[in-house]
């Protein structure tokens, strides 16, 4: 009688304590599975929005580099000339900036009073995001319109995040060799031609490991080397 009535009251206070202690036990395993998850989806997709980035800013530098261009006509009267076309790349260290008319625009609107022309840089500025003092990006100036003057003007985003270094080296179609500079707006260097290749490395910290970066790399090949205007030039 006293073994039916025990039975039926259920478990005792310590019994319920221990199940409380190892379901406790139990939700905290499973909770660190789920939170280390949580954890390494996080940093995958850190990584690949970063690979993304970098990898859709050196193709359109590729594309927009390939299709660089020069004019050797010019308007005898300096007063009168209103279109400038220029290659001007320029050696600042790890923060380097080249300067250059394309035929790379792309019309967003239709009928809109545009042609494929435009002035394009790229060039090293500080980030315009407080939260990110401090830190560099690499920046892309773009103006639809070339006119007298193709380092200045247009509207200027933001290709990449977080930039530590960013240089470039042009190949010179006549002498083989890697320069740092070319100028096509001075006589007395590049006044007629532009580099048959451009080497670009783009340098980011790495957000895993403080203090370790990452360095990105590739060529664009241009196509139009030499000035167009064969009526006065010819090479």
């Amino acid at each position: 009688m006293n073994r039916r009535r025990r039975s039926r009251a259920g478990i005792t206070l310590i019994e319920a304590m221990i199940a409380i202690t190892i379901l406790t036990m139990v939700t905290t395993l499973v909770w660190g599975g789920f939170s280390q998850t949580a954890r390494n989806k996080a940093r995958v997709e850190a990584d690949l929005d970063r690979m993304q980035e970098v990898r859709v800013t050196l193709n359109r530098m590729v594309r927009e580099l390939g299709q660089a261009y020069i004019s050797a006509q010019q308007n005898p009267d300096a007063a009168l000339q209103t279109v400038k076309t220029a290659f001007v790349g320029v050696d600042h260290g790890d923060r380097d900036r080249i300067d250059f008319t394309s035929f790379s625009h792309r019309r967003l609107q239709r009928n809109a009073h545009e042609s494929d022309q435009n002035e394009l840089s790229y060039f090293i500025a500080s980030d315009p995001d407080p939260d990110h003092h401090g830190q560099r990006v690499l920046a892309r100036r773009e103006q639809n319109r070339i006119d007298d003057d193709p380092r200045h003007g247009g509207h200027v985003q933001i290709l990449a995040h977080d930039v530590v270094g960013f240089d470039l080296q042009y190949l010179d179609p006549e002498s083989g060799e890697w320069l740092r500079t070319w100028d096509t707006t001075q006589g007395a260097m590049q006044p007629n031609r532009l580099p048959s290749q451009v080497k670009i490395l783009l340098t980011m910290r790495d957000a895993r490991h403080h203090g370790r970066t990452l360095t990105y790399g590739t060529r664009a090949e241009i196509r139009l080397v030499w000035g167009l205007n064969h009526a006065t030039y010819n090479p």
